[in-house]
């Protein structure tokens, strides 16, 4: 009784300090946006109308914006906003708030970096096992994983369009990712092109784990028991490597968030990526600085996400320190 209450008491503790870490970074992400939008040099009120605009019409925007205000006062205000989720309107479009622009630009980011997710987790598990079984020749195995290398380090901007020519606009296979009647077919098309170095590394980090567990007992028990090489692999050897994967996963959400907004800029899909770049080209501080908060939310859940389940595969992790 004892002991399990320790138990939960280590996973709170553990669930507390990771939840305070996450607000400590995306409130130091938001000072950032705040700070570096105000304090480089340069008027931001100049930045948004342009070198010719008028005193009257600067004034406008400084007000519109709250730049007249002592800065502390202005961060005050920043920091409200982002907690309530309200930073007022987008200044390019009067009477809409410039969160529920970002909203509707978040679920398409999250639909598509899921897709990639799941996508190059098991592409990335099917080629680890494929190269890490006593069903494939030495030479073959050996194959896989430069082919596994070769994709990790391809850059997606040169994979992406060749891909797309090959595969969309040459042999009309799939549709293009930012058609927009290309619906879900569309959007597993964008999630594969992004799931690609994803799932290589995925594959290395898995196949690595396989060799080293393939000669473990409790597969030599399995298959003395009658269980043939994929019962044997794919029950008793694949879940061992979940811990592994899942990390792997998770150190990648970064490149993988950074690769969903090139991939939304490319094929002009719907996203976070997308209106970072308008926000940005039109000087629309509120939409800029809401988006960029939430691509660094987005990147804090799914980074927690992959913790908390590598914790609940790991009780090593989900333990913590003593």
């Amino acid at each position: 009784m004892h002991r399990a209450a320790t138990e939960v008491g280590r996973a709170a503790r553990l669930a507390l300090a990771r939840t305070l870490e996450s607000l400590a970074v995306v409130g130091a992400l938001a000072s950032v946006v705040f700070f570096a939008l105000r304090l480089l040099p340069g008027d931001p009120a100049r930045l948004v109308l342009g070198d010719e605009a008028s005193e009257g019409d600067l004034a406008r925007v400084r007000r519109a914006l709250h730049l007249d205000e002592p800065i502390l006062v202005q961060y005050a205000r920043f920091l409200r906003g982002i907690a309530s989720a309200d930073l007022g309107d987008s200044f390019r479009r009067p009477g809409t708030p410039a969160m529920a622009r970002v909203g509707e630009a978040l679920l398409p980011t999250a639909q598509l970096a899921g897709v990639a997710v799941a996508m190059g987790a098991v592409a990335g598990l099917a080629a680890a096992v494929a190269a890490s079984g006593p069903w494939l020749a030495p030479r073959t195995r050996v194959w896989i994983e430069r082919a596994l290398m070769a994709v990790a380090a391809a850059p997606l901007v040169a994979v992406a369009p060749v891909l797309t020519w090959a595969l969309a606009a040459r042999a009309r296979i799939v549709p293009l990712p930012g058609d927009p009647d290309a619906g879900p077919a569309g959007l597993l098309f964008a999630g594969a092109l992004l799931a690609f170095p994803l799932g290589a590394h995925v594959g290395r980090i898995a196949r690595q784990a396989l060799v080293e567990v393939s000669e473990a007992p409790f597969l030599r028990v399995a298959t003395a028991k009658g269980a043939g090489p994929a019962r044997v692999w794919l029950l008793h050897a694949l879940p061992v490597v979940a811990g592994p994967v899942v990390t792997i996963v998770a150190t990648q959400l970064g490149a993988l968030l950074g690769g969903a907004v090139v991939i939304e800029r490319m094929f002009e899909r719907r996203g976070l990526g997308t209106l970072i770049l308008e926000a940005y080209a039109s000087r629309d501080l509120p939409v800029l600085e809401g988006a960029v908060v939430a691509a660094g939310l987005l990147f804090v859940v799914a980074q927690t996400l992959g913790a908390a389940i590598e914790a609940t595969l790991d009780p090593r992790t989900r333990a913590g320190p003593s």
